[in-house]
C-alpha cells in the first residue's frame, strides 16, 4: 500500500506553484521529484488531478501518494574502492576511471553502485530506483570525486543542492593545443546532437544553459593543463565547452582525436574537487580527489 500525505492550504500560502508550495511545507522532497509524483498522478487537489504549474488557493486539500519502493535487485561486488570521506550519511569516492556510475541496459555489473553496495551497510533508494544513494554523476572515463547519500533525507538535500547550483565541482583537465587566455569563461547552450541522438552538442535549439569557468594550470609544447569549474552540470559539459574552444580533450574519442600521441587510453578529465554543506551539520565541506596514476603519469612526461 501507497504511503499518503495530506496538506491544507492557507490564506498566506495561496498563489504559489504547487510543487513549490510543497517543497516548501517538506524539506525531504525535491521540487523535481514532486514534479514526477505530478506527472504520475500521484498527486491530487481536492480529489482532482492537476498540472505542476497550478497554482494554491485557499482550502485546497493536497493529497500525495508516493508509490511504494520496490526491491532493488542488485547484488553487492567486491570492488575495491577509494574512499575520501565517509559518515553515517554520505560517502565521498575518488572514482577511478573505467567504472560506470549505476546500471544501464549495458552495464548490469561491475558498477559503483555495485561497489557501494558491498562497501555501505545501507544506501538510499529514493522512488526504489536501481541507482541507491547515487546523487550526481561522473562520465565512465572520468574519474575523480563523487559522492553518495546513505539515506533519504541525505539524498534529497544533496540532489536539491545539486539542482540550485550550490555545489561546487572543480576538475583538471588536459587538452589539445596552448589555450590563448589565461582564464575565462564558456556560456554555450548544450542539447542533444540532431545527427547523432548518441551525443551532445553545443546548440541552440531544445538545449540548456551550460556554463563553465576556466584557468590554465600548465602550458606544454603541444598540451595546455586546464581548471574548469561548472556552474552546470550537463552531459559531457566539459568536454563539449573545451572542444567547441578548439581544444579537445586529450583522449577523448567521442569529441577530439581517436589517436593521441600520448597513448591516453581515456579522456583526460578528473574531478579534483568536490564541496557541498553537509545534509546533517549544515556545515560547508570541501574534498580534493588525487589525480589517478594514469593521468598524473601523462603529465609527469610533459613535465620532462
Amino acid at each position: 500500500m501507497s504511503k499518503k500525505k495530506k496538506f491544507n492550504v492557507t490564506v498566506n500560502q495561496a498563489d504559489l506553484r504547487i510543487d513549490k508550495f510543497l517543497a516548501t511545507r517538506n524539506e525531504e522532497l525535491s521540487r523535481s521529484y514532486i514534479q514526477d509524483l505530478i506527472a504520475d498522478d500521484q498527486i491530487t487537489v481536492n480529489g482532482k488531478e492537476v498540472k505542476k504549474s497550478y497554482q494554491v488557493q485557499p482550502e485546497d486539500e493536497i493529497e500525495l501518494s508516493f508509490p511504494q519502493a520496490k526491491e532493488v535487485e542488485l547484488k553487492a561486488e567486491n570492488i575495491s574502492l577509494e574512499v575520501i570521506y565517509e559518515d553515517q550519511d554520505l560517502i565521498v569516492i575518488n572514482k577511478q576511471p573505467d567504472l560506470v556510475v549505476h546500471p544501464t541496459p549495458h552495464y548490469k555489473t561491475g558498477t559503483l553502485v555495485h561497489a557501494l553496495l558491498y562497501h555501505c551497510d545501507n544506501l538510499s533508494g529514493i522512488n526504489g530506483e536501481i541507482r541507491p544513494g547515487i546523487v550526481h554523476r561522473l562520465d565512465k572515463d572520468t574519474s575523480g570525486a563523487i559522492v553518495a547519500a546513505k539515506n533519504d533525507t541525505a539524498h534529497v538535500n544533496l540532489v536539491q543542492q545539486f539542482e540550485k547550483r550550490e555545489t561546487k565541482k572543480i576538475y583538471q583537465v588536459l587538452v589539445e593545443g596552448q589555450v590563448k587566455h589565461n582564464q575565462g569563461k564558456i556560456d554555450a547552450a548544450i542539447g542533444r546532437d540532431p545527427k547523432d541522438r548518441k551525443k551532445m552538442a553545443v546548440t541552440s535549439k531544445n538545449s540548456k544553459k551550460a556554463v563553465s569557468k576556466f584557468k590554465v594550470l600548465t602550458r606544454y609544447q603541444d598540451y595546455t593543463l586546464v581548471e574548469v569549474e561548472i556552474k552546470t552540470g550537463r552531459t559531457h559539459q566539459i568536454r563539449l565547452h573545451m572542444d567547441y574552444m578548439g581544444y579537445p580533450v586529450v583522449g577523448d574519442q567521442l569529441y577530439g582525436s581517436e589517436q593521441n600521441e600520448l597513448g591516453a587510453k581515456r579522456q583526460l578529465l578528473h574531478s579534483t574537487r568536490l564541496g557541498f554543506y553537509h545534509p546533517r551539520t549544515k556545515d560547508w565541506r570541501e574534498f580534493a580527489a588525487p589525480i589517478w596514476k594514469d593521468m598524473k603519469k601523462i603529465l609527469d612526461e610533459l613535465e620532462e
